[in-house]
């Protein structure tokens, strides 16, 4: 009976602590995150917002280990330009082949495959950004934080445009572009708010 018992206990223990070490993967709060580009030219810039359709991240002892979120191209906006014309002229070139081709490519994702942590709060984080069918590795750092029971992670990463066959403007494909240059690379910020329990 006294075997029975300890072997019963133990096997608790184990249950117990393989729990813990259960990978947990937490859904984002679509309505409170929000994915912000800035795109420069000779002379200028253009920023906007693009809105984030599903996403979740994994954690493991309380560390992050992996996680997703896909970004809805066609609500791709600008915010710097006022004017309501030259404002829908801007957005409906991103969205032709010319940039992201929208309507043939509606989704992007980003995919991580590795997170290493440089600190209680700081991650070194790699992985895969698909943009036009065209899938790249890129790393960063990224920040996540727990306060009042919402944890956050935040980013700021800057990928290629060329690398996906976004050629408008680009000195990757094309020589002598004077004022009509756009440079390659694009920031993204990130804010990922958690759905909490």
């Amino acid at each position: 009976m006294k075997f029975v018992l300890i072997t019963l206990i133990t096997a608790v223990s184990f249950a117990s602590v393989a729990q813990k070490n259960v990978a947990e993967k937490i859904d984002i709060d679509l309505m409170q995150s929000k994915l912000e580009w800035t795109g420069k030219k000779l002379g200028g810039e253009h920023y906007g917002n693009i809105q984030l359709s599903s996403g979740h991240l994994t954690f493991s002892k309380n560390k992050l280990v992996g996680g997703t979120f896909e970004m809805d191209m066609a609500s791709i906006n600008c915010v710097d330009i006022t004017d309501a014309k030259s404002n829908k002229r801007l957005v409906d070139h991103l969205k032709s082949e010319d940039f992201f081709s929208v309507e043939r490519f509606p989704k992007s994702t980003f995919i991580i495959t590795k997170a290493e942590s440089k600190s209680a709060t700081e991650y070194l984080v790699t992985g895969d950004l698909t943009i036009k069918g065209k899938a790249n590795p890129i790393t960063f750092t990224a920040k996540i934080n727990t306060m009042s029971n919402q944890t956050i992670a935040e980013a700021t990463l800057v990928f290629d445009r060329s690398k996906y066959d976004v050629k408008f403007g680009s000195q990757s494909f094309f020589e002598n572009l004077g004022d009509k240059l756009v440079y390659d690379d694009v920031d993204m910020t990130v804010k990922l708010v958690l759905r909490s329990e």
